[in-house]
């Protein structure tokens, strides 16, 4: 948290730097508690909380749209960061904010030399967290009205009439950019994962002493990441259990469900596997995963394992987990966490074997941190053979969207006849691929997927081909 340049004086023509760093609030992301509330942050003040109301308020996230963990250390942040501008430059308490406040924050952050601004996509966020603060404040009678200018925004109702809906806070930025998309194509994928993951040499070739020890499972994790478009956390907290295991008479891709507590928003979904990953998915579980699973249960792993859920074998695709001891879990409401804290025993309850598909060599989880720290080693290996490539894991689910979205729209314009009215045909072009792809990623809003759709256009190739597609079958085109 570095300074902050803020215009103060006569017509703001002053500039005065205020370091927020020296501000003595702080945060702590987790608390003592289960379940989601772990993660509910506190902010301090000299070590102690900084007002009642406002841990009051934290408490309540979850209630109130925040129902994950990443969402409430974005919150806590955004608030956190609030808080030392108003105590170091505006000399205020949280509850004492008003409009210049907010005025001033925006001068700070936004219109403050390169060094110190944010993006508009960041403050966009950032106002989203102080809005959702400062109404629920409102509503307990905490402040007289929020610090925030709304405008009301008019629609038409289903009977013609005009209706207002809730107010647009005019913080905003308009002109934010929606997106900053950055994916990988394939054969800069290939590259990263031959060389980068698995520690081969450019040509291809071992190189002795060189190879990563878990490299085949590193390159089959990035494997599932860019053919299914899965979420870090979602990808590293699948259980060994919901992997279905390879079958030859299946022609076509299984359908693995995700419950809705592994997902963003509870929303749950279907994953599309790809036939050909399931042989890969095997070798691992019956070689390098088994290997791991035996150091586990020689060198008692569990015990290195906070609050382990003790439970027994599930069967594929399990839809309910049995503890140890009797009761039943639910998968629709294990958590990430608690899955990192699953483990198998046998019948006499003896614990054998974490239940998350990616284990570590001596059987702990691969948690979505260790996979960052994964795929940085393994940029640095492709920097160090003279290659720039660089990819983090949610890249892969960028590329996934792109290009899946690139070849769907293609295929749309092989089905689509173009005379078949304007309209229509535009829905069935770009409406039915978007949804297509909205429903793989697991996006709320359509509009969020469409993002996507700026990037097709560096897809040349596809888009070269799409075009020539869209032409034979426009009446009177005639090929030179």
């Amino acid at each position: 948290m570095g300074a902050f340049w803020i215009r103060e004086g006569v017509r703001g023509r002053d500039w005065q730097a205020v370091d927020i760093s020296e501000e003595p609030i702080s945060i702590q992301e987790r608390r003592e508690a289960d379940g989601l509330d772990a993660h509910i942050p506190i902010i301090l003040r000299d070590g102690t909380i900084y007002d009642p109301d406002l841990d009051r308020y934290f408490l309540d996230l979850p209630l109130n749209g925040a129902r994950s963990r990443h969402s409430l250390r974005a919150h806590g942040y955004d608030v956190l960061v609030w808080l030392r501008f108003l105590g170091s430059a505006r000399r205020k308490t949280v509850w004492q904010a008003d409009t210049d406040d907010v005025g001033a924050y925006h001068r700070a952050r936004r219109r403050s030399d390169a060094e110190f601004r944010i993006s508009a996509s960041s403050w966009n966020r950032a106002v989203a967290s102080l809005d959702k603060l400062y109404r629920w404040a409102e509503r307990e009678g905490l402040v007289e009205r929020t610090p925030f200018t709304h405008r009301q925004i008019w629609r038409r109702s289903h009977g013609g009439r005009r209706a207002a809906i809730a107010g647009h806070n005019e913080a905003y930025e308009r002109a934010a950019r929606r997106s900053d998309v950055r994916f990988v194509d394939l054969p800069a994928y290939h590259v990263f994962r031959d060389v980068g993951l698995r520690g081969l040499t450019v040509e291809g070739a071992e190189r002795p002493g060189a190879r990563d020890r878990n490299g085949a499972r590193n390159a089959l994790f990035a494997d599932l990441l860019v053919t299914t478009g899965l979420r870090l956390e979602e990808a590293s907290f699948l259980l060994a259990a919901e992997i279905p295991g390879s079958d030859v008479r299946v022609e076509r891709q299984r359908r693995v469900e995700l419950p809705a507590a592994l997902t963003k928003g509870d929303r749950g979904r279907t994953m599309l596997l790809p036939r050909r990953l399931l042989p890969a998915f095997d070798a691992y579980i019956a070689v390098e995963r088994a290997s791991a699973v035996a150091k586990f249960a020689s060198r008692r792993g569990w015990e290195a394992i906070d609050r382990p859920i003790f439970i027994h074998r599930p069967p594929t695709a399990p839809t309910a987990l049995h503890l140890v001891g009797g009761g039943m879990m639910d998968m629709e409401v294990v958590t990430p966490d608690e899955r990192a804290r699953l483990v198998i025993c046998a019948d006499d309850g003896t614990p054998g074997e974490a239940a998350v598909l990616w284990l570590t060599e001596v059987g702990q989880p691969v948690l979505p941190n260790s996979w960052e720290a994964i795929f940085a080693r393994a940029s640095r290996r492709c920097t160090d053979a003279g290659l720039s490539v660089r990819v983090s894991p949610h890249q892969l689910r960028h590329s996934f969207a792109v290009h899946m979205l690139a070849m769907l729209i293609q295929r749309r314009l092989g089905e689509v006849a173009a005379p078949a009215g304007a309209m229509d045909g535009y829905r069935q072009l770009l409406g039915d691929p978007l949804q297509q792809v909205q429903r793989l990623l697991g996006h709320s809003s359509l509009a969020t997927t469409s993002i996507y759709l700026d990037h097709i256009a560096t897809r040349a190739d596809t888009v070269d081909a799409a075009v020539e597609e869209l032409l034979t079958r426009v009446p009177g085109y005639l090929r030179p």
